[in-house]
């Protein structure tokens, strides 16, 4: 019988030892390097179809960007050249314009809400919102009417044809796209809106009346209430374009007017003052306007913001581009009142017996 004796490895020396620790070590860098490797390309990954997907929600393709109206600061400039045709801009007949509609529409978007007397709450005092927009406060209107819907494109061809008004610059020769008739009309800047107002026999509202209309007595965040609701209005590229004024019927307000939050911002009556009592600064209502103060700042192409003795005007009721808690009816937004972008329009307004 063969007795099997163990034989035991020779002991190691240092150097071997040393060796097998610095093999270990680099096997477990090498390791931590290729998951965090992987784990930056999955993130890769991930955020470039995130992109693909915000691209998506654009509305045109990016490679086309140049051949189409942007942001304010590339519809201001637009817009200021549009201000000084060299010839008159070809559009519609005044026979031209009213044929756009039937008789029986042209009735419902003139239609206006009688909002009536007495108080409501405006402003407001949530910690999360902007301080220009604080504090909240009681105001007493007397009764007054707000349109039902937004002017819409149609509604303002009507005007261009009998009074020879410059048309929108996204108009195509003088003409409305296919397509957004019953759109808000848009590119408008503040003076253009007030013009279109008095020709209509009406006004732009005040700021009180905008926000009595859109939010009623009880103080709601939203025009349906006080949860943010994205199938109830057009916001944050939800559609990607404005739409037609008569579309959200479930986000409409307290008195049944539409389209008061999202869609377009609205231009108001008034300029962009402080409410009493707030402590937002002096600087938030002062206005601003970039200048080149030196050859230097010139040629590097840098402008800086210097305080004027001027106002903005009032926007409200935030828009399909914009973010949509700033869609809250008792939000301010603001722009000078030559400005002019695509997601700029406005509704009328006029006293109870108008």
């Amino acid at each position: 019988m063969k007795v099997f004796k163990k034989i035991e490895p020779p002991p190691q020396t240092p150097e071997e030892i040393a060796r097998k620790k610095r093999f270990l070590s680099a096997t477990v860098i090498t390791c931590i390097a290729l998951v965090m490797i992987l784990g930056s390309l999955h993130v890769v990954k991930l955020g470039s179809i995130r992109m693909g997907e915000m691209r998506n929600l654009a509305t045109y393709n990016l490679k086309e960007e140049a051949s189409h109206i942007r942001a304010a600061g590339e519809d201001i400039a637009r817009h200021e050249l549009n201000e000084r045709p060299l010839t008159r801009i070809t559009g519609y007949t005044v026979a031209e314009a009213q044929a756009l509609l039937p008789e029986a529409r042209w009735q419902e978007l003139d239609t206006s809400v009688l909002i009536p007397a007495g108080p409501f709450l405006m402003g407001t005092n949530s910690e999360t919102a902007n301080e220009v927009d604080k504090p909240q406060h009681t105001v007493n209107l007397p009764a007054f009417r707000m349109g039902k819907y937004l002017v819409t494109n149609a509604q303002y061809a009507r005007f261009i044809a009998a009074t020879g008004h410059r048309p929108p610059s996204n108009w195509k020769e003088g003409k409305i796209l296919q397509g957004t008739l019953l759109f808000p009309v848009t590119l408008v800047n503040w003076y253009d809106a007030r013009a279109y107002a008095k020709w209509a026999g009406c006004r732009l509202p005040t700021e009180a009346e905008w926000e009595k209309a859109a939010r009623g007595t009880d103080g709601r965040r939203w025009p349906w209430g006080n949860t943010m609701d994205p199938s109830r209005l057009n916001t944050y590229y939800n559609v990607g374009s404005a739409t037609n004024v008569d579309v959200y019927a479930t986000g409409v307000s307290p008195y049944g007017i539409y389209d008061m939050a999202g869609n377009v911002n609205e231009w108001i009556d008034e300029d962009f003052v402080p409410y009493k009592g707030t402590k937002a600064t002096k600087e938030a209502f002062q206005g601003k306007v970039a200048r080149i103060q030196s050859a230097e700042d010139r040629a590097m192409k840098i402008s800086e913001l210097v305080q004027v003795d001027r106002r903005y005007k009032v926007l409200r009721g935030g828009s399909w581009k914009g973010d949509p808690f700033a869609t809250a009816t008792y939000h301010r937004d603001y722009a000078w009142p030559n400005y002019a972008s695509d997601f700029y329009g406005f509704r009328c307004a006029s006293d109870a017996g108008k």
